[in-house]
């Protein structure tokens, strides 16, 4: 029953306090893996000989959030997130226990693809949790709060994980967050068990109780085991993709059917067009996908760059990340600033030039062995041209979308996100082991991430279209920009 206390509390006054704080913590926790990884890798791969599966290590838990995503989303619908949070949770922690007591990469890289299940499950989970239980009026706070979430792991996180790597062990790195992920979900059980009181039909600033909803029959929202088994033929091609190098003489042959078969399948995932960067939507849908795999391509390849051609230690190497991880947060909060001032067009193709721009001083830095310093004043662009894309490609998804098709959009929005960064690193991970030598295989990721980034500036000037009748737009439209500008990471 809400109070009169209730319609004017905040996210971290009662009754939501608990809630706020158990749900950043989950953020926190998956942000936080998602950053260290990256620092940790080059390490765990020399130690556990493991080259040859370092881009999978990366991939996999792409690929396999996408299959996350859609189960949790679909189930939610069906039962509401209680169970499809519960179940996300485990599989994130035991993808950790996994990764944490391996001592062989196969191993490691399975405990990384369970951890990525549920991660993906988890997010999706938790933005019902949301809906249900806190009212609309303070969902931006509670959006904000989530972006705060993956702006500290992304300023700590790297040198944080290379710290405890050269102190104890890598593998603490992983065990360390599995005994937080508990305290972090308890906080949001007491909030869950009143979610039948539908709160997010609440008005803003209302005293009186919210009508009792009827639960909906499960019958009225079906299993969607069609876009769940795409989904997955899209993810078994991304990890057949990565493995297709272990195959002697043919593995070209079948790293370019799971590249064809990949495509097929995030077809039905995506509005139509978007494979063939129609003017509009298709184009902005399409336009993360490309810009996920040319910054995630290259990224991860960043602190090896540093480790083993400079012989920096992980935590030095980390701080390259740290900077673009400042660099995505100011440029956010600058796009943020400047709203309208600045078009939605225009802010992505800026962005677009800069992770261009980037990429390539990644590329002749290894080529022509310029200093280190250079990649890393480099990179600090490609973060400043994410942090002006991505938000900005949030608010098109939404603006160019019909109301009935919001949920479908901003799914596929977030699919083209992963699997375009998985599909980026499954090819670089090939031409990476292909190459003889160190030199040649840096070059060659880097190469092959620039190219990536030139169709990306060829497709930004398409992310314009008009909106649809019905779409949001005016005051609701700039809500969304409000909302989104902050967004940091997702």
């Amino acid at each position: 029953m809400m109070t009169s206390h209730d319609a004017t509390a905040g996210i971290l006054q009662r009754p939501y306090l608990l809630a706020t704080v158990g749900a950043c913590a989950l953020v926190f926790l998956a942000a936080f893996e998602s950053m260290a990884v990256t620092t940790i890798m080059p390490l765990v791969s020399r130690e556990l000989n493991g080259a040859g599966l370092y881009a999978l290590a990366f991939a996999g838990p792409l690929a396999t959030g996408v299959i996350g995503m859609v189960a949790a989303g679909n189930w939610a619908d069906r039962r509401g997130p209680s169970a499809p949070l519960y179940a996300s949770v485990a599989l994130f922690a035991a993808g950790l226990l996994i990764a944490g007591t391996a001592g062989s990469m196969p191993m490691l890289v399975a405990g990384r693809l369970v951890q990525g299940l549920g991660s993906g499950a988890m997010t999706v989970a938790l933005y019902v949790v949301i809906a249900r239980v806190y009212p609309a009026r303070l969902h931006a706070q509670v959006f904000a709060a989530f972006s705060a979430a993956w702006v500290i792991p992304s300023m700590i996180g790297p040198f944080a994980a290379g710290v405890v790597a050269q102190l104890s062990s890598w593998h603490w790195v992983f065990l360390g967050v599995v005994g937080l992920v508990v305290p972090a979900l308890a906080m949001i059980l007491p909030a869950m068990r009143g979610m039948r009181s539908a709160p997010d039909v609440r008005e803003a600033g209302s005293t009186k109780t919210a009508p009792r909803q009827a639960k909906p029959d499960a019958a009225d929202v079906p299993w969607a085991f069609g876009r769940m088994g795409w989904a997955a033929l899209a993810a078994l091609s991304v990890l057949g993709l990565n493995l297709s190098g272990q195959v002697p003489g043919v593995g070209w042959v079948i790293a370019a059917v799971a590249l064809v078969i990949a495509m097929l399948a995030v077809k039905p995932l995506v509005p139509r067009g978007t494979l063939g960067a129609h003017r509009g939507l298709p184009s902005v849908i399409l336009m993360r996908g490309i810009a996920s795999a040319a910054f995630f391509g290259a990224e991860v390849y960043v602190p090896y760059l540093l480790t083993e051609r400079y012989s920096f230690t992980p935590a030095f190497a980390g701080l390259a990340l740290t900077g673009s991880a400042l660099a995505w947060a100011g440029a956010s909060a600058v796009q943020g600033r400047l709203g309208s001032r600045l078009g939605n067009a225009v802010a992505v193709r800026i962005g677009s030039a800069l992770v261009l721009g980037s990429v390539a001083v990644l590329l002749v830095t290894t080529v022509f062995a310029w200093p280190a310093a250079v990649a890393i004043a480099g990179w600090l662009f490609a973060g400043a041209g994410m942090g002006l894309m991505y938000p900005r490609l949030s608010v098109m998804t939404l603006a160019l979308s019909r109301p009935e098709d919001q949920g479908f959009n901003s799914s596929a929005m977030s699919i083209a996100d992963s699997l375009g960064g998985a599909l980026s690193l499954a090819v670089t991970g090939l031409v990476f082991s292909a190459l003889t030598t160190t030199v040649a295989s840096f070059a060659g990721v880097f190469a092959l991430t620039s190219g990536i980034a030139v169709v990306g500036l060829i497709i930004a000037p398409r992310v314009a279209g008009r909106r649809p009748p019905g779409g949001p737009g005016g005051q609701g439209a700039e809500a969304h920009r409000a909302e989104e500008a902050d967004d940091v990471r997702a």
